[in-house]
């Protein structure tokens, strides 16, 4: 892990963290090649890449729902009652965060409010292939089906027999995804995103993915919503000289193991901490199955970052904006209000981050590569969409048509006054001829010497 040292005031920068972009060139490129040539042959070039990126294509992309029930009877009783508890946690969570419509009444009888409504439908993608993630199926299903989104779809590569893993699918059952297809990869983002002969459209997506996916992602935002542009997984640890290296070491690992490009940062105050750590380290890493991923994320994007004080190791852990948080200091609840930039916080050396990914309850979909610094954790909030309500009464009109016509004709947008000028004549019980409204729309109080009066057409 390569070392940052910060004294006599030096503060950490993003070129000490030096993140590289997570989409390089070649990938977007390819990404929306793939991505324009479903939208314009649909199911046909959707099987032609599902065979070149993934070995083997089903016949038909949807699974059927009696498969995706029989999951549940495929796995063990101990995997399904930890899929239980976990389902039943994240619910619990996201349903305190589903919003509600709200309305207000002014005292001249003007009703504003704001009306929230789900998206329609929502696609959730779930990496797979060789690797299965049934916490990521709970995490983004859940909820959108708290948020009340009718058509929950879930697309996911299938192995390379064609099949799905049926950890994955029993996690569908479990947190009701609606309709299931054996699909991945830019294609499957695009699929989703315009719809092909089988696979109908759906209104946003959401979900972790490769670097092909998120570029998919980015392209076709704006015609559908998405969640973010994800890139590789990162955790933070702030430690100070209470914090146990060997558990440090632990959790740096959780999250190396996950990718070689994941990204691991140990911010500290204790000038010595850093060398138990890195021993520590060495001798857990030998003893892990996926070793070699390990080592090459902690060689390659691991920093060290040591600070003379726990006020410049806070300030240090704010540039960072990490994904994962974790606070091992003595009093770590006293430092939570001054943490400003992250996607999920632990607090204390009993909080362990792999419980926050699995049976938490918060969002495990969080914003990576320093985006935390205005970006969300995955929410109700994603799934509901928000409508302003404008119900004026005629007192209101009265009382704000002078302001409105006055602002509308320093824009020099007359039909604008007009609109608000003729309903105003009107709640005055007065009348206008239809051929003469100039003084309906430019009041001859407002005429006066405004810049735009004289614009005409």
């Amino acid at each position: 892990m390569r070392r940052v040292e910060l004294s006599g005031g030096r503060r950490l920068t993003q070129a000490d963290l030096d993140r590289s972009g997570v989409l390089p060139a070649d990938v977007i490129s390819t990404a929306e090649k793939i991505v324009d040539d479903v939208r314009e042959r649909g199911d046909a070039a959707v099987r032609e890449y599902c065979l070149r990126f993934d070995g083997s294509c089903p016949e038909e992309f949807r699974v059927p729902d009696e498969v995706v029930a029989g999951a549940l009877d495929l796995v063990s009783p101990e995997f399904l009652a930890a899929l239980k508890q976990a389902r039943d946690q994240i619910r619990d969570f996201h349903e305190r965060e589903r919003e509600q419509s709200w309305f207000t009444t002014r005292a001249d009888g003007t009703m504003l409010g704001v009306k929230v409504s789900p998206v329609a439908s929502a696609a959730v993608y779930v990496p797979g292939g060789r690797a299965q993630y049934p916490s990521t199926v709970l995490m983004d299903t859940i909820p959108a089906k708290v948020a009340g989104v009718e058509r929950v779809v879930m697309v996911t590569p299938p192995q390379r027999d064609g099949s799905l893993s049926a950890y994955t699918l029993a996690a569908a059952a479990l947190a009701g995804v609606d309709e299931v297809y054996a699909v991945g990869g830019a294609q499957a983002i695009a699929a989703v995103a315009y719809g092909t002969e089988t696979i109908p459209a759906v209104e946003k997506i959401v979900g972790p993915g490769n670097a092909y996916v998120a570029a998919a992602k980015r392209y076709v935002s704006g015609d559908v919503g998405i969640d973010m542009v994800a890139g590789p997984s990162e955790v933070c640890v702030l430690a100070d000289a209470t914090a146990d290296p060997v558990v440090v070491a632990a959790d740096l690992m959780a999250q190396a193991e996950h990718d070689p490009m994941a990204s691991c940062y140990l911010v500290t105050c204790d000038a010595e901490l850093p060398e138990r750590v890195l021993v520590a380290v060495e001798r857990l890493v030998s003893q892990s199955p996926r070793e070699k991923i390990t080592r090459t994320s902690l060689d390659e994007r691991g920093v060290i970052v040591v600070a003379d004080s726990l006020d410049a190791a806070v300030d240090a852990v704010n540039v960072v904006a990490p994904e994962h948080l974790e606070l091992h200091c003595e009093d770590a609840m006293a430092l939570l209000g001054r943490v400003r930039n992250a996607g999920a916080i632990f607090v204390g050396a009993w909080s362990s981050e792999p419980l926050g990914d699995y049976v938490a309850g918060p969002n495990h979909t969080l914003p990576t590569g320093g985006t935390a610094r205005w970006a969300n954790p995955l929410g109700v909030y994603d799934f509901q969409k928000r409508s302003s309500v404008i119900c004026y009464t005629p007192e209101g009109l009265l009382a704000d048509a002078p302001a409105a016509q006055t602002l509308a004709q320093a824009e020099g947008l007359w039909a604008h006054a007009l609109s608000v000028g003729l309903r105003r004549r009107i709640a005055e019980g007065g009348t206008f001829d239809v051929d003469d409204v100039h003084r309906v729309a430019w009041p001859e109080a407002l005429r006066g010497d405004s810049p735009v009066a004289a614009l005409g057409d």
